[in-house]
């Protein structure tokens, strides 16, 4: 299993790209800054989510003067052979994608998951720890997922009836709903406290589950002790529909729902302490590379799989003893490093590419 080939056309700077890393081990990138390291790496993420880690505007991702992109990846899931094509379409107000997987379109990110699960860390990786919620909800919603694939009908079913709610909150414009307006809005409101008690239910149950894999992977990382705290925060108190009545003046007044799992987050702590405010740069590093290697288990656990690694220049962010400590917990399976640095001295990667050699 793993990624045996990527082609780009006219992605970022890459006219025409095309990358055969080793499917087993470690791959490396080596080569000067500005020559598209990340952008190998932004690429394969991109496949495997139809996002970006760099931006959130997928006309980013076109070439300048260029309509439309093309990633292209062959993988192979034991003997199953895969392609997954995306087409990204600049248009006059937004971007267009289209996804294939085996000529068919997905029906969510589990399909896609299912044959291209994934682990990233980049220098901003630490931003899981010291920014806004939004980080840890992303990385929640895509290691249920990865670890397991029928939890993309409930996240694909809470995002689609958030979205509708969402929708009449607009239409009110801030006044009291008519009649038919509150029978519509009293639907989707109880089908949003039947969702929401889904996904919240399996997200505390991975934590449950990831959180002592976190703890024991900062403390190899850290050589530190310290009590790891990996807790869910809700957005509300008691019953949900009971809330969602008293925070309705606010809701119609907002034109969207303003407490729910799309509000929630999670509580990182060491000792206590709140990690976005009283932690050091370094435990901040190492708690972040901590839950992204404890997710990663936690998939080769569930699943049987080693989903694919990808690190952007993260040994250049790390003093050698704690790049030593890294490289001695990296997990087995496909890894592909970038780097414009010397590598670690314990590195022994399959290949080392040099991009300037392959790019047009």
């Amino acid at each position: 299993m793993g990624l045996h080939e990527l082609r780009l056309r006219n992605f970022r700077l890459f006219e025409e790209l095309t990358f055969q890393p080793d499917t087993e081990a470690i791959t490396v990138l080596l080569s000067p800054n500005g020559t598209g390291k990340t952008t190998v790496l932004e690429a394969v993420y991109t496949l495997a989510t139809a996002t970006s880690f760099r931006t959130g505007a997928a006309s980013d991702l076109i070439r300048t003067g260029e309509s439309a992109s093309e990633v292209h990846g062959v993988l192979y899931q034991r003997e199953r052979r895969v392609q997954v094509d995306l087409t990204l379409t600049r248009g006059t107000r937004n971007t267009t994608k289209r996804m294939l997987v085996n000529g068919q379109r997905p029906k969510s990110r589990a399909d896609v998951a299912d044959v291209l699960p994934l682990t990233i860390f980049t220098p901003e990786g630490v931003d899981i720890v010291r920014q806004g919620p939004e980080n840890r909800r992303e990385f929640l919603t895509n290691l249920l997922t990865d670890v397991d694939l029928t939890t993309g009908d409930v996240i694909e079913r809470f995002t689609r009836i958030l979205s509708q709610r969402n929708a009449l909150l607009r239409q009110l414009q801030g006044e009291r709903p008519t009649t038919l307006q509150q029978g519509e809005l009293e639907v989707w409101t109880s089908d949003f406290c039947s969702v929401s008690d889904e996904l919240v239910a399996l997200r505390k149950k991975l934590l449950d589950d990831v959180a002592p894999l976190v703890a024991n992977y900062y403390h190899e990382l850290a050589e530190d002790d310290s009590i790891v705290g990996v807790t869910y925060e809700q957005s509300w108190s008691g019953d949900l529909e009971r809330a969602l009545r008293a925070s309705f003046d606010d809701d119609r007044y907002r034109g969207h729902t303003t407490i729910g799992p799309q509000r929630d987050d999670l509580a990182l702590t060491l000792d206590g302490r709140d990690t976005r405010r009283q932690a050091s740069q370094g435990e901040q590093r190492s708690l972040a590379l901590a839950i992204r290697l404890a997710g990663h288990e936690l998939v080769q656990n569930r699943r049987g799989v080693d989903p694919l690694l990808l690190l952007d220049d993260v040994f250049s962010e790390l003093d050698p003893h704690r790049s030593d400590r890294l490289l001695n917990l990296l997990p087995t399976g496909q890894t592909l490093v970038t780097t414009a640095s010397p590598l670690p001295a314990g590195m022994s990667p399959a290949a080392v590419i040099d991009l300037t050699a392959l790019a047009i």
